[in-house]
């Protein structure tokens, strides 16, 4: 096949394709991608036929050294039934048809980091870190970083997650409650996964409402992709909202506000060196001195600030440390914390 002008358009394009590996592409996908491109370099549409013929140039006859790999991803169709996409890629993840192939020292730096990656205990069923390793050819290495096991018990659907989204894919979820075993379904756009305390939570927004949503991953039955309905970006800033909070609850209802807390000399440092929360600052100077002079008894210790949402999480970790953290402002953080406090007490008082 003669390179002209507009073959060479099409190489462009197909290379442009096929060296993605954020998105899955099926011979359709690219014709359907292609037809979309053309025109704005004034060409016109292709078949599929004509696709397969330059791929076929590519990977059989062209000067380029392609090797061209197939590849299965679970897909739906219009009616939403599930099955299974044949997608092609290059074989190589670094290769392109118009780069150089990967330096000495390019391949040393993406060894590394491939690595470090593989050496966290429980994602081996992430089958395109796998592969590269594999095509790098990495040694094996003895692990230097292991996650708790119990935050991988279900690694294979982190995995799948993780895959829709680096793709973008909308699905559709499966899940239950804790209340419920009643399963439930929900349409939605899937952002990001969170661990907190030892346990994974899906964040995702509904594809109805937009609302951000919280599912824990073993309340999760399953999922399937919904190729019918457009993937959109999380309505906001997904750092910005769990920066004003501590662990996973975001109660819209309760405004982010200053939390006073003194702690006892015993568990200062513990505290210092293992912050509460990512605001919280020692308070000094003046405002300590005011401080020691309306809560005479809290004699030694330090004092504490950090400003976020009251939530779940918040109040179980400032009650956990007892009789050596004291919330002093503001007051209904300190009643929230007295009452669950009485109410232990008053439990305790009944069985003993």
């Amino acid at each position: 096949m003669p390179a002209t002008k507009n073959a060479m358009t099409r190489y462009t394009l197909i290379d442009r394709m096929l060296a993605n590996r954020t998105r899955p592409y099926s011979i359709q996908d690219i014709t359907n991608t292609l037809n979309e491109k053309l025109p704005e370099f004034g060409q016109k549409p292709v078949s599929k036929r004509c696709v397969e013929k330059d791929l076929n140039y590519l990977e059989y006859d062209s000067p380029f050294d392609v090797e061209i790999e197939e590849y299965w991803i679970d897909a739906s169709d219009k009616n939403d039934r599930p099955y299974r996409k044949r997608c092609i890629r290059y074989a190589d993840p670094t290769f392109s048809i118009f780069k150089p192939k990967l330096t000495d020292d390019e391949k040393t730096v993406l060894s590394t980091a491939l690595d470090a990656l593989g050496s966290f205990e429980g994602l081996d069923n992430f089958e395109w870190l796998n592969d590269l390793t594999v095509r790098l050819n990495l040694e094996q290495q003895d692990p230097i970083i292991s996650l708790s096991k119990n935050m991988l018990t279900n690694s294979t659907l982190i995995a799948r997650l993780f895959t829709v989204i680096r793709l973008k894919q909308v699905i559709n979820l499966q899940y239950h409650t804790f209340q419920n075993n009643e399963p439930r379904s929900v349409c939605i756009y899937p952002y990001l996964l969170k661990e907190y305390n030892n346990r994974w939570y899906l964040i995702a927004s509904a594809s109805d409402t937009r609302r951000i949503l919280t599912f824990p991953l073993d309340r999760i039955d399953d999922f399937s992709i919904n190729l019918n309905v457009s993937y959109l970006s999380a309505p906001e800033n997904l750092d910005e909202r769990y920066e004003e909070i501590i662990g996973i609850t975001y109660n819209e209802d309760r405004p982010l506000q200053k939390i006073i807390f003194w702690v006892s000399e015993n568990s200062k440092d513990y505290v210092i060196t293992k912050p509460i929360h990512g605001s919280q600052k020692i308070i000094r100077g003046e405002m300590d001195s005011q401080l020691r002079r309306d809560y005479p008894k809290l004699n030694n210790g330090k004092f504490f600030q950090i400003e976020c949402r009251e939530n779940y999480e918040l109040i179980r970790e400032l009650i956990s440390f007892g009789q050596n953290l004291l919330v002093l402002y503001p007051n209904s953080i300190s009643k929230v914390v007295i009452n669950q406090v009485t109410e232990l007490y008053n439990a305790y008082k009944e069985i003993l």
